[in-house]
C-alpha cells in the first residue's frame, strides 16, 4: 500500500495528468500510519498492560531522522549550487523549519501571504506531510497512553475508552477540515488539525481489526478492489482545483481503510498477493527514502532545464523520478536500514537520543550555512566599500529614471545593457524593496474585508487623493509621497493586495474571494459617500472578471464593462478618476535572472510588446474609452523607454517580483509621476495646492 501511496504522489510531481489528483497518496500514508502506529501501541498495551513511549520515540527517531538529515544537508548543497541566491534565504528557513518539523505551518502561514504566493516552489514542500506525521507521532502515543490510564483506574475496557478518545479527536478535525476547506483552503490543505480525523480513521481500524478479520472472503474480495478503484478514481479524477482535504478527503481515506479491511479479512486473495510482490514490496520499503529525494531533485531540475525557470515536460518529470531511485535506494540502504537496526542503538537507549540530536543539529547547520553564504548587497557594487546603499535611495543621487531626460524613448540611459557597476537593491534584496506611505505599508491583505484606510498629511488640505486598487497601485506609494510632499495634498489609501477595484468577482481563490467581494463593495460605497476626496487615482493587476462557468472573452467583457461603471459613478458622484496604466509584465523573476545573468543583464530584457500584452494595461485602455473625465496616465516610457525593456536603469534594480516594481525604482519616478497627475489635473486649480 505504501508502494501505491508514492506512485501516486510521484506520478503527481513529475506532472503526469492522468494523474492530476495523485497528492492524494499522502492521505493514503495517513491512514496506514494511523493503523500501524495505533496497533503497535494496542498490542503491546493488551500484553504487557503498559505502553514505553520512551522506546516508541526511539524506534521512530532512528526509522525516520537520519534519513531526514541526510536529505536536508545534500538539499543545502544543491540549492547553494543550482538554486538563485535570491530564493536561499526563504529556503533556509524552509530547512530550519523541516529540520524541527513545523515546516507544514510555515506553509499554511505562506498559502495567505500576498509576496510568497508567486514564489516558486521550495525543493522541502514535500515536508509539511514529514511534519505531520511527525506532529502526530508525538501527540499520539501520549495520548493513548493518557487513555490506557484512564482505562485502568475506571475498569473501562481499553478498545472502548480509546476509541472514544480518538473521536474526540477526529470528529472535530473533520468539522475544522470541511470548514477551513471552504473558507481557507491553502492553508487548510497543510495544517495538522485538518489531517488529524485521517490518522484517526486508521487508528480506529486497528481497533476492530480482529473483527475485520472474520470478514466473509467474497466481502474482503470486493471490498478491496471496490477500495482500490476508488483510490484511483480520486488520484485521476481530483485536481488542483478540488478543494481539499475536507469533504473531498474522505473518498481517498475511507477507501485506504476498506483497503486495509480487505486484507485482514482475505490475506490470500488476488488483489492482496499482487499488493505482496517483490517489485511492490520494495518499493514500499524505499517508499520513505524515494519521498525525501525525488522532489528536491525536481525542483532542482525544473530550474536548470524548466523553460524560463517554468514546468519540465512530462518526459523530464518521469526521467528526473526515475533517477531519485538511485538516491532513495542508497540512502536506504547505506543510512536509513543500518542506523534503524542499530545493534548498539538497541542495546543503549541514549544512543538513540543522541541520534535525534545529531540529525536535528545536522538540519539545522544546513539552514545556517545557506543562510551565511547569501550575498550581501555591497556584492552587487564596485567599490563597495565606499557605496552607502540607503543613503543612495534616499538622495537618488543619478540613479533610476532621474537619468532620463524629458523624453525617455529617446535617452541612451534607458537602453538594454549587460553589465553596470553597482545596482540597489540587489537581486537579492528586491522582494523587501517593498512600498510604504510614511513609514506604513498602506495595504491590507487579501484576507480583509474591513476597511482600514492610511490618513497621509494636513488634514486641512486643499487636495483630497484617494489611492484605490490592488497592490499595482500601492507599488506607486513612494513616488505619489514624494509628490504628495511637494504639492500638500492629503493621501487616502483603499488598497488590498489582488483586490481591483470592482462590483463584480476578480479572484478565483477561494480563500479570498468573499473577502475581496465584501471589500470592494465597501470601498465602493465609501467612494461615492464622500464628499472630500477630490480624485481617485487607481491601477492594478486584474485583467480579467472571475465568474464561473462563463468564457474568457465573457471574462473578458464583463470586467470592461464593470471597469467603465464604476468608473462612471465615481465621476458622477463628483471625484475625478485617474487611471494609472499597469506597467509592462517581465516573462520571468527578473531578480532570479539577474542572479543567474550577472554579466549579461541583456538576457533577462524582454519585447516591450509582450510585457504590456501580458499586463492589465491593454483592459485599462479599454474600459476608459468613451467615459468622459477619466484621464489615463501611460507609465510605460519611464520603466520601458525602447521596444525591448531593460531590467536596470540607473543602477537601479527595476523589479523585485513578477511585475511590481523595486520601490527605489519607483521613488526615482516621482517627477514623472508629477508632471503626469498635474496634467490630469489640470483642470481643478485646487490641485495645484492654491
Amino acid at each position: 500500500m505504501r508502494a501505491i501511496a508514492v506512485v501516486l504522489v510521484l506520478a503527481y510531481h513529475a506532472g503526469v495528468p492522468a494523474f492530476a489528483g495523485g497528492y492524494i497518496g499522502v492521505d493514503v500514508f495517513f491512514v496506514i500510519s494511523g493503523f500501524l502506529i495505533t496497533s503497535l501501541m494496542v498490542r503491546e498495551a493488551s500484553v504487557t498492560g503498559e505502553f514505553d513511549v520512551i522506546r516508541f520515540y526511539r524506534r521512530r527517531v532512528r526509522r525516520l531522522l537520519p534519513a531526514t538529515a541526510v536529505v536536508l544537508a545534500s538539499t543545502s548543497v544543491l540549492t547553494l549550487l543550482i538554486l538563485p541566491a535570491t530564493r536561499w534565504e526563504s529556503i533556509a528557513a524552509d530547512i530550519r523549519s523541516s529540520a524541527l518539523y513545523v515546516v507544514n505551518w510555515r506553509f499554511a502561514q505562506q498559502s495567505v501571504d500576498y509576496l510568497a504566493s508567486d514564489a516558486a516552489a521550495s525543493p522541502l514542500q514535500h515536508f509539511w506531510s514529514l511534519a505531520v506525521e511527525e506532529q502526530f507521532y508525538v501527540v499520539w502515543p501520549v495520548l493513548l497512553l493518557l487513555l490506557l490510564r484512564f482505562s485502568q483506574r475506571r475498569g473501562v475496557q481499553l478498545s472502548r475508552t480509546l476509541l472514544a478518545g480518538i473521536a474526540l479527536i477526529s470528529v472535530p478535525s473533520f468539522v475544522w477540515s470541511v470548514y477551513l476547506t471552504d473558507s481557507a483552503p491553502g492553508s487548510a490543505f497543510f495544517m495538522s488539525t485538518t489531517r488529524a480525523w485521517e490518522f484517526g480513521v486508521g487508528g480506529s481500524l486497528a481497533l476492530g481489526a480482529t473483527h475485520a478479520a472474520r470478514l466473509p472472503k467474497i466481502a474482503a474480495t470486493m471490498l478491496g478492489w471496490t477500495a482500490i478503484s476508488v483510490i484511483v478514481a480520486a488520484a485521476v479524477l481530483y485536481d488542483d482545483t478540488t478543494r481539499f482535504p475536507g469533504y473531498a478527503a474522505l473518498a481517498p481515506t475511507i477507501a485506504t481503510a476498506a483497503l486495509i479491511v480487505a486484507g485482514l479479512g482475505r490475506p490470500d486473495g488476488a488483489l492482496q498477493r499482487i499488493l505482496s510482490l517483490g517489485p511492490m514490496q520494495w518499493m514500499g520499503d524505499i517508499s520513505y527514502s524515494l519521498y525525501l529525494w525525488h522532489w528536491p531533485l525536481l525542483v532542482m531540475a525544473t530550474w536548470l532545464w524548466g523553460s524560463n525557470g517554468g514546468s519540465l515536460s512530462v518526459a523530464a518529470g518521469l526521467a528526473v523520478v526515475a533517477a531519485s531511485f538511485v538516491p532513495a535506494w542508497l540512502s536506504f540502504r547505506l543510512v536509513e536500514s543500518p542506523i534503524r537496526y542499530s545493534a548498539r542503538a538497541f542495546r543503549f537507549p541514549r544512543a538513540s537520543l543522541a541520534i535525534g540530536a545529531t540529525c536535528t543539529l545536522i538540519g539545522l547547520a544546513a539552514a545556517m550555512s545557506v543562510n551565511a553564504l547569501i550575498p550581501t548587497e555591497s556584492a552587487y557594487v564596485a567599490g563597495a566599500e565606499e557605496f552607502d546603499a540607503g543613503a543612495q535611495r534616499d538622495r537618488l543621487v543619478g540613479l533610476g529614471a532621474v537619468v532620463l531626460g524629458d523624453d525617455p524613448t529617446h535617452d541612451p540611459d534607458g537602453d538594454v545593457v549587460d553589465t553596470v557597476s553597482s545596482m540597489i537593491p540587489s537581486p537579492v534584496g528586491a522582494l523587501k524593496d517593498l512600498p510604504s506611505l510614511g513609514g506604513e505599508s498602506c495595504i491590507q491583505g487579501p484576507a480583509f474585508s474591513e476597511l482600514k484606510p492610511c490618513d497621509y498629511g494636513p488634514p486641512d488640505a486643499a487636495t483630497v487623493v484617494a489611492l484605490v486598487g490592488d497592490s499595482k497601485m500601492a507599488q506607486w506609494l513612494p513616488a505619489i509621497e514624494r509628490v504628495a510632499d511637494e504639492r500638500g495634498w492629503r493621501v487616502l489609501t483603499f488598497l488590498v493586495n489582488r483586490c481591483a477595484l470592482a462590483r463584480i468577482p476578480v479572484i478565483s481563490d477561494p480563500t479570498f474571494a468573499d473577502a475581496c467581494t465584501n471589500y470592494n463593495e465597501a470601498r465602493y460605497a465609501e467612494l461615492l459617500e464622500r464628499d472630500d476626496i477630490d480624485y481617485v487615482v487607481t491601477s492594478q493587476r486584474t485583467a480579467a472578471s472571475f465568474i464561473p462557468d462563463i468564457s474568457p472573452e465573457m471574462q473578458h467583457r464583463s470586467f470592461v464593462a464593470d471597469l467603465q461603471q464604476t468608473w462612471q459613478d465615481i465621476e458622477a458622484s463628483g471625484t475625478e478618476v485617474i487611471v494609472l496604466l499597469d506597467n509592462a509584465t517581465p516573462l520571468r523573476e527578473i531578480p532570479e535572472c539577474v542572479v543567474a545573468h550577472p554579466s549579461k543583464l541583456s538576457e533577462c530584457a524582454f519585447k516591450r510588446a509582450d510585457g504590456i500584452a501580458a499586463s492589465a494595461a491593454p483592459v485599462q485602455l479599454e474600459a476608459s474609452r468613451g467615459i468622459d473625465g477619466v484621464s489615463v496616465v501611460d507609465v510605460q516610457d519611464w520603466i520601458c523607454p525602447g521596444e525591448v525593456c531593460p531590467v536596470v536603469i540607473g543602477n537601479v534594480l527595476i523589479y523585485r517580483q513578477g511585475s511590481h516594481l523595486t520601490s527605489t525604482y519607483v521613488r526615482s519616478l516621482s517627477t514623472y509621476l508629477d508632471a503626469a497627475l498635474m496634467s490630469a489635473m489640470a483642470d481643478d486649480s485646487t490641485a495645484m495646492g492654491e
